[in-house]
């Protein structure tokens, strides 16, 4: 698997809107349409679809 890197800003602001800490995940792979991050500590994966919680 891929290497997980650091949130930005920006990628923050979606990530604690549904509840998880920013700190505790790394972002895997970010297209247009969705956000694939992994727990840093336990690597479970959430996929954010990127429809209507923010734009770029």
């Amino acid at each position: 698997m891929k290497n997980g890197k650091r949130p930005t800003r920006a990628q923050k602001m979606p990530i604690q809107s549904l509840g998880f800490q920013p700190d505790n995940w790394l972002i895997s792979k970010n297209t247009s349409t969705e956000m694939v991050i992994v727990h840093r500590f336990t690597g479970r994966t959430r996929v954010i679809p990127k429809r209507g919680l923010y734009d770029e």
